[in-house]
């Protein structure tokens, strides 16, 4: 596996839109070399699997989880195969049957290194080509036909010619399904990247909190713990926390990054966003300095023993 890379926000340049896609994750798998263990709702840098996938195509129009119902970051469709466990092409179907866009992002829940930049690539990807579809392939250029964006014909045309031929779904691989469509592969070794054991889950924690990455991963986890979906420049508030530690007191830059957080929400009510938190920063920012500029005056004045003349 290659060097991780942290998701971060585009900038406007990036951002272009592919047009409108639903998502449909498979998370129903009975997990066996896990143990069986709930595998979508094991966490990786804080957060479930299943929530870290669900992060990536968060701007999908309709979002299917196949599985059974659980609680979520954020709100899906449920959807079941059946008979419950009938494999990914009977659980894709099931999804499938709950969307409406003219091309799917199919995902699996086990993906912690997947972003939405690598979703947006899929799609532009498809967009771009006269492909069926567009997948990743792995480290070892394998396909991985669960991290892929699809044209919805082309899913339900083959979906209902192997259900015909085959008297149903239950039990079919998924190469036969990828096996009938054109393909457009990606390489991705990072994003690629699944856990089904126990060493892939302890390699995706250590990973996650390499140097350099760990502050991106943290405030990701935060937002989806407080149910915030709100970029913000992070930078902007380092540096406010910097210079109100350095200008004031170091207690100072905890409790004046929530304070800015607190009047952000206020100034803008329901329409707070980052451009609120990026006010509420500059003049907290600004009032930091004034004290730090006052303070080496001060300090300046003591050292020369020079008082200004009160009468």
């Amino acid at each position: 596996m290659t060097a991780y890379q942290p998701p971060r926000t585009p900038g406007a340049a990036e951002a272009v839109h592919d047009g409108p896609y639903d998502a449909v994750v498979l998370a129903g798998g009975a997990a066996r070399r896990l143990g069986g263990a709930d595998k979508p709702g094991l966490r990786v840098g804080g957060r479930a699997l299943l929530d870290r996938v669900l992060t990536a195509c968060a701007d999908a129009g309709t979002t299917v989880v196949v599985a059974d119902p659980r609680s979520t970051a954020r709100p899906v469709t449920w959807a079941r195969e059946d008979p419950p466990g009938g494999g990914p092409l009977a659980a894709l179907d099931a999804g499938l049957r709950h969307t409406r866009a003219e091309r799917i992002v199919v995902l699996s829940a086990d993906l912690p290194f997947l972003d939405e930049g690598t979703v947006r690539r899929l799609l532009a990807a498809l967009r771009t080509g006269g492909a069926d579809g567009a997948l990743l392939t792995d480290a070892d250029g394998r396909d991985q036909p669960l991290v892929a964006a699809y044209r919805a014909p082309a899913l339900r045309r083959e979906l209902a010619a192997l259900g015909r031929r085959h008297d149903g779904l239950t039990g079919l691989p998924l190469r036969r399904l990828t096996g009938a469509l054109d393909l457009t592969r990606v390489p991705d070794p990072v994003a690629s990247f699944d856990c089904d054991t126990w060493d892939d889950i302890a390699t995706a924690r250590a990973r996650i909190r390499e140097h350099g990455h760990v502050l991106d991963e943290w405030i990701s986890a935060v937002k989806d713990e407080l149910g915030i979906d709100l970029d913000v420049d992070t930078k902007v508030l380092l540096d406010l926390a910097r210079d109100a530690a350095h200008g004031v007191a170091r207690p100072a830059a905890p409790l004046t990054t929530f304070l800015v957080g607190y009047a952000a929400a206020r100034a803008a009510g329901a329409q707070g966003g980052p451009e609120a938190v990026a006010e509420a920063s500059r003049k907290a920012t600004a009032l930091a300095l004034r004290w730090a500029e006052e303070a080496a005056a001060a300090k300046s004045e003591a050292t020369s023993d020079a008082r200004p003349d009160a009468g």
